[in-house]
């Protein structure tokens, strides 16, 4: 296949950017979207050009670092798919394809593709950690969770914080990826002693670092590379509503 490729170009955190257009030739429907682009970047590279730096690490799908726009779209056109297992059989010879980074105040471009996800694991850190001591295996198992429970708490645990949900909000909101994170400890016994504080503490955090809020458009699920339900976004606003009501012990 041959492609016309539109990607945008940024040296640094305070350049305006811009998009630069590539050809891509002898393109093998075989290949991830980031074999293409490495195929493209050895090009530039042998023409003494710089070549487009983008992020990229496990490339199986699990770690959520090849966060691009595809046309538009946070990771491409297919549902259910990152940017790294994204197969080029997905365009057609001769399609112009526009590549850009996450656009959002709490993701500041740092170069190319690349954007500054820190905003991410400060509102991770805000939610701290789980003072259950469960001692050794055997008394890990003691603690009874049922399957309904386990099974929410793992669709829940399933997000992994690509911050693609915080791309296609027109909000730049980031609730998705919280409610992910304090869902599936909000219904597990480990996770209950500290719940009140820490939704709290991460909807502090979300805010604080300049994430917008949720009005509701979905387009954070339909974005979502591992289906994240909009329900936990229901889920952690009930928990942020009860931890504003006093307890008999406080």
């Amino acid at each position: 296949m041959k492609l016309t490729l539109h990607v945008w170009r940024q040296q640094g955190p305070e350049d305006s950017g811009k998009l630069e257009t590539y050809k891509a030739d002898n393109v093998s429907p075989d290949q991830s979207f980031l074999e293409m682009l490495d195929e493209v970047n050895d090009d530039l590279i042998k023409t003494g050009k710089d070549p487009i730096a983008f992020d990229h690490d496990c490339r199986e799908g699990i770690c959520g670092m090849c966060s691009q726009v595809i046309n538009g779209r946070p990771h491409g056109q297919q549902e259910l798919t990152t940017v790294c297992q994204l197969h080029m059989r997905q365009f057609k010879d001769g399609d112009e394809i526009f590549i850009e980074p996450w656009r959002a105040r709490a993701f500041p471009i740092l170069r190319d593709l690349i954007v500054d996800r820190t905003s991410l694991d400060v509102v991770m850190q805000a939610g701290g950690y789980t003072s259950c001591h469960t001692g050794g295996v055997a008394d890990g198992n003691a603690l009874l969770v049922g399957k309904p429970v386990a099974d929410y708490a793992m669709d829940a645990a399933e997000c992994i914080g690509c911050g693609a949900c915080v791309a296609a909000c027109p909000n730049s909101s980031a609730m998705l990826f919280t409610s992910a994170k304090v869902a599936q400890l909000a219904v597990l016994p480990q996770g209950k002693p500290e719940a009140k504080r820490r939704v709290k503490a991460m909807t502090e955090a979300i805010l604080s670092e300049g994430f917008g809020n949720c009005t509701n458009h979905y387009e954070c699920e339909a974005a979502c590379p591992k289906g994240i339900s909009v329900k936990f976004i229901a889920k952690l606003n009930r928990e942020y509503i009860k931890s504003m009501i006093p307890s008999s012990t406080e």
